[in-house]
Order: C-alpha cells, then structure tokens, then sequence
C-alpha cells in the first residue's frame, strides 16, 4: 500500500530503471548526495525482492558514474538505514550515494562507524 504522504513515491529522477530511480536528495550532505529508491512502497532494504535489490544495484552503478563525470568526486559512501534505531526516518526503503570530497570532513577516518561519535576511532 502506497501511503498519500509518502516523500518518495512520487518520482523525480535523475536516472531510472523498470523497478528504481535515483534522485538528488532535497536535504544533501554534500553537493550531489544522491537517493536511489524502488518504485515499490517496501520499508526497508530487506523488505526487497531480488529483482528490486538487482536495480538498486544497477542504479548505484550508474549513478556513481553520473556523479563521477557531473561532480568529481574523492570518494562515496554507500549507506541506508533499516528501522527507527538505525535513523531511519521515511519507511519508503531508499540507499543514499554521497559524494565525499577531500576536506570535506575534518577526519573522515572510520567512516560509517562515524554513526556513534565515540566510537568512531580505532584507539
């Protein structure tokens, strides 16, 4: 059941497939950040089935290219979030591409384990 207020299942894409399209997100971490999102209202990444998870796929592929030529990038990070204790606020699954550029981040060392601060360090 697709929800009337639901942000995503209207689309405005930047590239698309039969089963996904990517879009610029409205709130971007950076210049670019990009949401890649199936047609289908699923919750989350395990709510999908095979052929929706091969798009998505498909569609970062693409989409890391399209940014790769359109912002030139230093690096990305492939995330998403599954459930409220994860972050996850619009239960409409969507995997987010960011962009990441050299000074963007005071120390981007850790990566995803940024996600709780004090454990963001090896040490």
């Amino acid at each position: 059941m697709t929800p009337p207020d639901c942000p995503f299942c209207l689309p405005d894409p930047v590239l698309e497939n039969d089963l996904a399209y990517a879009r610029l997100d409205r709130n971007p971490v950076t210049p670019g950040h990009l949401l890649i999102i199936p047609r289908r209202h699923v919750e989350d990444w395990f709510g999908l089935d095979e052929a929706e998870r091969r798009a998505i796929d498909e569609l970062i592929h693409r989409a890391r290219d399209w940014l790769a030529s359109s912002h030139a990038p230093d690096g990305f990070k492939i995330g998403m979030n599954c459930g409220e204790a994860a972050g996850q606020t619009v239960f409409h699954m969507h995997c987010h591409l960011v962009p990441r550029y050299s000074g963007d981040s005071e120390d981007p060392t850790g990566g995803v384990r940024g996600v709780i601060p004090e454990r963001q360090r090896y040490d």
